[in-house]
């Protein structure tokens, strides 16, 4: 049996302290601290704990070599382990997550970063609330005084004012825009569904240099035109449309349905925001998740690649937030989620699919049970939308014409935006 390290692998030395009674009772402090090793691999569910030996064993092979075993001399005690966990592979049986990773193009201290900070099963809102973080006055007498809102790089007598321009629709939409967090239970109806996504994910115009190589363009900037973000939906509440999970394709401006979840919907949704119930119960929830090869096709290796598709994350939620708020919706988007939970649900390996973030959209609700971050004071309750509501779902159809003909004007390469 031949054996080789795995490709990507990081070493962390992490200090534990403890309480050690001899030494307080020889005139110590009775405080010790001990040396621990720990491997972080990004193929890995979870940190290894490790001892020296293993440290050692792990450094002597390398990660494209195969070896036989006898070249670690003492250090091969430590191969059983090794092999175990999954951080030294045999040769013949490599596979699986640590062969994908290989034969990826993954900058190796992004894939450590994106598998390291993903969350299975927690719930951040019970976690807020224990540690008393859950309000303004809370994280103010918790956490001390925040770094300032504004910082100063002049003396205000040196600063240099600049005109400020005339208020337009725009700067109306600007402001109205926040984080919604009480939902109304009303259905929205799959006109306003389908208005959302197609001006959030929807494919505006497409370029086909080949038969296998496409450009799309759409309403928001991507890293090299390349828009690797999927739109996966869980659908709870629309009209004419079956509950359940979605994948949306943006050529076809179509849902295809994904395989039910094992657990029901509800409890989905609200494991997915880890616990967030003033997010949980909004009609539609979008998990936009990242096909990395198709960013990693152009930059290989490279260090700001996973840059680059966290910044078109953030330009998508930005344009569904802007979308909800000029049809009278209110959105959200957080990237306080289990994407481990929400990928088992559609069946999505994290290291070629993973997800981002997760938004969602819906009409406001009239009570105010949760607090909202709004310093414009310029949110719209639903209750004060009731009476328009029928205007509003029959101008949707009006503004869909609109939208079409907008996609209609000029041909433009997106290669080039």
């Amino acid at each position: 049996m031949r054996v080789r390290r795995c490709a990507v692998v990081y070493i962390e030395p992490r200090e534990h302290a403890g309480f050690d009674l001899g030494s307080l009772l020889a005139g110590g402090g009775g405080a010790v601290r001990r040396q621990g090793w720990i491997a972080h691999a990004p193929h890995l569910p979870g940190e290894v704990v490790l001892d020296i030996a293993e440290v050692e064993c792990l450094g002597r092979l390398s990660p494209r070599e195969w070896a036989e075993p006898g070249i670690l001399g003492a250090a091969s005690t430590a191969l059983p382990k090794l092999l175990e966990c999954g951080l030294v592979l045999a040769e013949g049986e490599a596979g699986g997550d640590e062969a994908n990773l290989r034969d990826s193009h993954w900058w190796p201290p992004a894939a450590m970063l994106h598998r390291a900070s993903r969350w299975r099963g927690c719930d951040a809102a019970a976690a807020t609330e224990a540690a008393g973080l859950a309000t303004a006055e809370g994280l103010r007498s918790n956490l001390g005084s925040p770094p300032p809102a504004v910082v100063a790089r002049a003396i205000p007598e040196d600063r240099v004012p600049l005109p400020r321009a005339a208020g337009a629709g725009f700067d109306e939409l600007l402001k109205r825009r926040a984080t919604c967090r009480n939902f109304a239970s009303r259905p929205l109806s799959a006109e306003v569904l389908g208005a959302m996504m197609q001006r959030v994910f929807s494919a505006q115009e497409t370029w086909q240099v080949e038969d296998d190589t496409v450009f799309l363009k759409k309403g928001s900037p991507s890293g090299g035109g390349l828009h690797p973000t999927e739109a996966y939906l869980i659908v709870q509440d629309v009209e004419g449309l079956a509950s359940g999970l979605y994948h949306y394709h943006p050529v076809q401006h179509a849902l295809e349905p994904m395989p039910a979840s094992v657990d029901s919907l509800e409890e989905l949704a609200l494991r997915t925001v880890a616990g967030q119930h003033w997010f949980a119960n909004a009609p539609a929830m979008v998990a936009m998740a990242t096909r990395f090869g198709r960013c990693f096709w152009k930059y290989r290796r490279h260090p700001k690649a996973y840059r680059a598709v966290t910044m078109d994350v953030g330009h998508l939620s930005q344009t569904l937030y802007l979308a909800a708020t000029d049809l009278g919706l209110g959105a959200f988007v957080t990237c306080a989620t289990n994407e481990a939970d929400i990928e088992q649900a559609l069946g999505l390996d994290p290291l070629e699919e993973g997800v981002m973030a997760i938004g969602g959209f819906g009409w406001r609700g009239h009570v105010m049970d949760n607090a909202r971050v709004d310093p414009a004071g310029q949110e719209t309750d639903d209750q004060d939308r009731v009476g328009e509501a029928k205007q509003e779902d029959a101008g949707i159809e009006d503004r869909r014409k609109n939208l079409r003909a907008t996609r209609q004007e000029g041909q433009r390469d997106p290669a080039r935006e």
